[in-house]
């Protein structure tokens, strides 16, 4: 399954945010304003499409949290997955955003800006050295000082591709591309062979991949893109071609994670983004391809594989700052994380954790081979979409890409409207 921020969902775990609802929300009547106060009052706790799966999970979270803190009163509330940055902004709009907010990097990018998510380089410090690096810095934002969510868990993924297909198109299947060109060669290859019954890839390229391919995406200062470049062109020509030759499946521009994942399942195309999660999929749905299955590295000309980043955040109008920060705290400490992470085919933030056993010991299962290899590429991953790409941005960039595709313009004039739209989008964010 494409492996994006929604993929997450898709691929790796239902994406989750978790928003505190309003009953913990805004003023400045009857609460603490301090983080280091008693911990004690109720907040709620705001899930996005999680409990079908990990109710048992959050139940014993939540329980655990009001044992060791007597007073405290958490309510859990699960959202659909359906519209979940449109709530988030409506909260915010509305002065109802939760104390504590699940969120990725550019969805508390807003919030940030509004004054809305508490600085935690101020509030939280000392909490600072307990989580990885680069995990606390990924949800800093261009143009402004401080660390806006405390980090959750870390996704990455291999590539997939069905060993059959490759056979059967002359190709060996012991030796998948390693690199852009091998893609984009054995691609057309493939098409060529089959006639254009089988396709290569099921999606366009999102602002990651062009990040995986060396495209710089924006300026050092924060303040505009550029994946307009010559190498941004170069990519989107590639597509084209790939595209006109049917190594692009036919149904790429208006691909969901979703069917995209469905068209690899069922054998339409040779590869796929994905997670360890998948092989369990496989397995159960489509044993011919679990039987075929290959498993690559991604494919980056960087030498960094993409990561994607959850984060808890602390509403900063909270009338229980204390229980608010110590939840946040609570639900991202390593023990939890940890745990977490034996449920479900996600990677802990927490400094050390991926040094545990469970992620550096194969036990000659693919499941464990995708979660070693998963946890190497994780300790110098980056999380290639910039904080600020917002998903009106990720419209705009999709948009473009379908245009230059079918031909309406050259991949330099779409990538050209693409960066003169986000970028003026860009400005209305203040």
């Amino acid at each position: 399954m494409r492996f994006s921020r929604r993929t997450l969902a898709a691929a790796a775990v239902a994406a989750v945010l978790v928003p505190l609802s309003a009953c913990g929300s805004g003023g400045d009547d009857g609460g603490s304003t301090d983080a280091s106060g008693k911990i004690e009052g109720d907040i709620t706790f705001q899930t996005w499409n999680l409990r079908a799966n990990f109710k048992d999970y959050f139940e014993g979270v939540v329980a655990e949290f009001e044992k060791k803190y007597p007073g405290t009163d958490v309510k859990w509330v699960d959202q659909p997955a359906e519209g979940y940055a449109d709530k988030i902004s409506a909260d915010a709009a509305g002065g109802t955003l939760p104390d504590v907010v699940n969120v990725s990097p550019d969805l508390v990018a807003p919030l940030a800006k509004a004054g809305l998510a508490l600085d935690l380089d101020k509030d939280a410090a000392q909490y600072k050295k307990e989580y990885l690096e680069g995990a606390w810095a990924s949800h800093e934002i261009p143009g402004m000082t401080g660390t806006y969510a405390f980090p959750w868990y870390l996704n990455t993924g291999p590539l997939f591709y069905n060993k059959s297909l490759f056979e059967e198109a002359g190709l060996d299947p012991a030796q998948p591309p390693k690199t852009y060109d091998d893609l984009f060669a054995d691609a057309l290859h493939i098409a060529e062979r089959t006639n254009g019954d089988v396709a290569t890839l099921a999606n366009v390229p999102t602002i990651e991949d062009f990040g995986r391919y060396g495209v710089p995406l924006m300026n050092d200062e924060g303040t505009g893109f550029s994946f307009n470049d010559a190498k941004g062109v170069e990519l989107l020509t590639k597509y084209k071609e790939l595209y006109d030759a049917k190594a692009l499946d036919s149904q790429a521009l208006t691909a969901t994670p979703e069917s995209s994942g469905k068209k690899f399942l069922t054998e339409a195309v040779a590869m796929n983004p994905g997670s360890a999660l998948d092989l369990g999929n496989f397995k159960k749905q489509a044993p011919n391809l679990y039987k075929n299955i290959g498993i690559t590295d991604q494919i980056t000309s960087t030498g960094h594989a993409n990561m994607y980043v959850m984060g808890v955040m602390v509403n900063a109008q909270t009338k229980q700052k204390p229980a608010a920060v110590a939840f946040a705290h609570f639900v991202t400490d390593a023990a939890h994380q940890m745990s977490f992470a034996k449920q479900v085919a996600i990677f802990p933030s927490t400094a050390g954790s991926l040094d545990d056993p469970y992620f550096t010991k194969e036990d000659g299962t693919d499941e464990t081979r995708v979660r070693v290899a998963a946890a190497k590429s994780l300790k110098n991953a980056v999380n290639y979409t910039p904080v600020l790409f917002s998903e009106q941005m990720k419209v705009e960039l999709r948009n473009a890409v379908a245009r230059a595709l079918q031909g309406k313009e050259s991949p330099k004039e779409a990538l050209d409207n693409a960066v003169s739209a986000c970028d003026r989008l860009l400005q209305q964010q203040g």
